[in-house]
């Protein structure tokens, strides 16, 4: 019987990355603002499937949460330029994501990562990987979670044909098409 051979897989690449240190977090906290170039903000257009991002910026407070955690609270603000899902024309909308995340060692105990469902309790902290909260990484999630998904005009509404009408089928030109020849 052959061996199988194990494959660990790399995370995914993070298009933005602002790495903070724990070690660098004082008690007192610490205030972060980051705009994104546009090498960056190029790559996540793509990447999340936008026109373009002609403004991205992350502003973030750092605190000391518990001995070795972090409490992470901020927003991602953004301009996102997207095609309207009915007319096409690009639209140009405003983007603003609150975030309040709690970061602590990653558990030690597998066990402890199973899902577990509780409506009462609070989110578990993220996984500080290597000592450092990544903002570029949690900046990037909240814009992704603020993308319109179906982005339309002001004042713009989809008329669907009526029910009843033969001749809004799909298909009706199709049919027409047969019955002549």
């Amino acid at each position: 019987m052959a061996k199988r051979k194990s494959v660990t897989r790399e995370p995914a690449a993070v298009l933005w990355s602002i790495p903070v240190p724990v070690a660098e977090i004082p008690e007192t906290g610490r205030k972060l603002e980051v705009t994104a170039d546009a090498g960056v903000r190029a790559a996540l257009a793509k990447a999340v499937g936008v026109t373009a991002l002609p403004r991205l910026h992350v502003a973030v407070e750092l605190f000391r949460h518990g001995r070795e955690g972090i409490r992470a609270t901020g927003q991602v603000s953004a301009t996102v330029e997207q095609a309207c899902v009915v007319t096409l024309d690009p639209l140009q909308t405003e983007l603003v994501e609150a975030f309040d995340l709690t970061f602590g060692p990653p558990a030690v105990d597998p066990a402890a990562n199973a899902l577990t469902l509780d409506a009462g309790s609070a989110d578990p902290p993220e996984a500080l990987r290597d000592g450092v909260v990544d903002i570029g990484a949690v900046a990037t999630e909240f814009l992704i979670l603020g993308i319109d998904p179906y982005p339309r005009k002001p004042g713009v509404a989809f008329d669907a044909p009526p029910a009843g009408d033969p001749s809004s089928h799909p298909f009706a030109a199709l049919a027409a098409l047969k019955k002549q020849s």
